[in-house]
């Protein structure tokens, strides 16, 4: 679906919709992004000019993935000023190198948190103006092939580095 500024503009017609049901039985319906929401569609970045835009807030709680929002060159920090309010969930995951933005799906750079390039601390400085409730540590990747190594490093460097 992810193909015009309509498909877009259907999805978040569509999610408000599964939002309200969902609320109806007390349920928080969300979304998590990845990078390619940042890429320009037919002139407009999707996700800040129809999700963000056309998202019933209070149907639709956005994740704000660090990893993917700064792949595509995105400073959270500034997303949350934008939007107060709209990012329950903050999804915490590092990379390991910076680089231009980049809209398409990769997963070989993902870091554990703390040991990339990220710098966590302001933007969980920001967690006010964000409406931040729930931090996600995630690793679906691992370079040396160790995931729950490096979740217990992300854990460690949360709570003796970042949190601290």
């Amino acid at each position: 679906m992810r193909t015009s500024i309509a498909s877009y503009q259907r999805m978040a017609e569509n999610w408000n919709k599964i939002g309200e049901v969902m609320k109806e039985f007390g349920i928080q319906f969300g979304y998590h992004n990845h990078n390619f929401e940042f890429a320009t569609v037919e002139g407009k970045i999707p996700y800040f000019d129809v999700m963000l835009a056309e998202l019933d807030k209070d149907l639709v709680t956005m994740e704000l993935d660090m990893f993917w929002a700064t792949k595509a060159g995105q400073n959270p920090v500034e997303l949350f000023k934008k939007y107060p309010g709209r990012f329950k969930l903050f999804h915490l995951k590092d990379m390991y190198t910076k680089q231009d933005p980049f809209y398409d799906v990769i997963k070989d750079d993902i870091a554990p948190v703390g040991e990339g390039v990220i710098d966590f601390k302001p933007i969980i400085a920001a967690k006010d103006i964000a409406g931040m409730e729930y931090m996600i540590v995630e690793q679906d990747q691992s370079r040396n092939n160790t995931i729950l190594e490096d979740i217990k490093t992300s854990f460690v460097n949360l709570t003796t580095k970042i949190l601290v």
